[in-house]
């Protein structure tokens, strides 16, 4: 079986047998993620094919890769052809220099000034998007501290940015403080499907590169675009763009891909999946109630699996009702109220369920649940999905439809074959 096929759906072989022929352990629990290593680094070979020749794809590895795992992600996106790597904080960042990762890496916000010579010692580049953060570089180059700096342009997100006609006179202030030369110039698109929204940042964004112009100034790598931007088609690529969801094989419903884009982007799939295994199996009489406060009532004689999974992992009440399980083929419904730790589910309908057999809990297409079929249950977006899963989860890594790495509660990753 192919690994597009385990994440797909489910492996013939019990995740035991599997971890056991690569040398694994087996997991400390009976639920876990699959994630499809071959399909990130395809994503990251197909992403980078919507780019201009020199064009820089940078892949946002934020919040554990999206729940994936940083680091693996981070390697996967590098093989993939990814150029730069992004993450949202300082400790994000060093995650990945501590697992040896060297390729550039941007920090998406503002350092405190404290820990300037902490990241330029991991040779990270920073963003300078606010008078304080622009105070902060000053002091730290005019101490002898080296920096590699991307201003950030408010084009119309109105969150944090320097305005357009300031950008300038901060790339000269940072200059004369001893700066050697802009490593970029950014923004970021408030509303990527919205052609006229779109337009309107492109200018802003625009203003500002030509005060640098103007200036005699270099911006460096210039970057707007991120997942929507991609592909919506709506703006300019510039010199890189960041590509978070898209590189985990999800995009945005609401976007509409262009005719130029639509062949590459179907070549995106999703990496992640949820599987379990019952840890109880209940025989229940019609009438009896199931979990908290009662909320289902058995219509008749039922077979309710119980699996250690719940809102402390990321699948929240929002969830039930209106979330299945997919056994053999066949949709199971959660059931009752989500706990801390367990669900419910009604499995009287699959004829001779055991206890051993594998429930694909998300998958990539239906029938199985899809990371957007829980987005519409939770009112929410798919990147909260991802962002919520949790790290008790353990993730299985899975290349040429093997498992080649397990990481674990802890942090711990073990390799396959390792004796450690």
């Amino acid at each position: 079986m192919t690994s597009q096929g385990i994440t797909r759906g489910v492996s013939p072989q019990p995740i035991e047998a599997r971890l056991a022929a690569a040398g694994l352990p087996p997991l400390p629990r009976r639920s876990w993620l699959e994630i499809d290593v071959d399909a990130l680094t395809g994503n990251a070979r197909a992403l980078r094919r919507l780019l201009p020749g020199e064009g820089v794809l940078a892949v946002v590895v934020k919040a554990d890769g999206y729940g994936h795992g940083s680091v693996a992600s981070a390697r996967a996106a590098l093989a993939g052809g990814a150029g730069m790597l992004a993450v949202a904080t300082l400790d994000e960042a060093l995650v990945l220099r501590d697992a040896g990762i060297d390729a550039p890496v941007i920090v998406l916000y503002p350092v405190p000034p404290t820990m300037l010579a902490v990241a330029a010692d991991a040779d990270l580049d920073l963003v300078v998007a606010d008078q304080a953060s622009l105070d902060a570089a000053i002091d730290a180059l005019r101490g002898g501290i080296p920096l590699r700096v991307h201003l950030g342009i408010d084009s119309g997100m109105s969150r944090g940015g320097l305005r357009p006609e300031e950008v300038a006179a901060a790339a000269r202030h940072l200059l004369d403080g001893g700066l050697a030369a802009l490593t970029g110039t950014w923004s970021h698109l408030a509303t990527p499907e919205n052609p006229a929204s779109v337009a309107a940042q492109v200018d802003r964004f625009e203003a500002g590169l030509a005060g640098l112009t103007a200036e005699g100034i270099d911006p460096g790598l210039r970057h707007l675009n991120a997942t929507g931007g991609v592909a919506g088609g709506h703006a300019p690529a510039f010199d890189m763009v960041r590509v978070g969801l898209a590189f985990y094989g999800v995009l945005p419903p609401e976007l509409e891909v262009p005719d130029s884009a639509s062949a590459v982007l179907h070549e995106l799939r999703p990496a992640l999946s949820l599987h379990a295994r019952a840890t109880l199996l209940t025989t229940i009489e019609a009438g009896a109630q199931v979990g908290y406060a009662g909320s289902w009532t058995a219509p008749r004689r039922s077979t309710i699996a119980t699996i250690a999974v719940g809102y402390a992992d990321g699948w929240v009440r929002a969830y039930a009702p209106g979330s299945w399980g997919l056994v053999r083929g066949q949709q199971v419904p959660v059931i009752g109220r989500v706990s801390s730790d367990a669900l419910a589910l009604d499995v009287t309908d699959v004829a001779g369920y055991g206890i051993d057999d594998e429930i694909l809990l998300l998958g990539s297409e239906p029938p199985a649940m899809t990371v957007h079929d829980l987005a519409v249950l939770r009112r929410s977006i798919s990147w909260e999905v991802l962002d919520d899963l949790s790290p008790r989860l353990s993730r299985v890594y899975i290349e040429s439809g093997r498992p080649v790495a397990v990481r674990y509660l802890d942090g711990e990753t073990r390799d396959a074959g390792s004796t450690s």
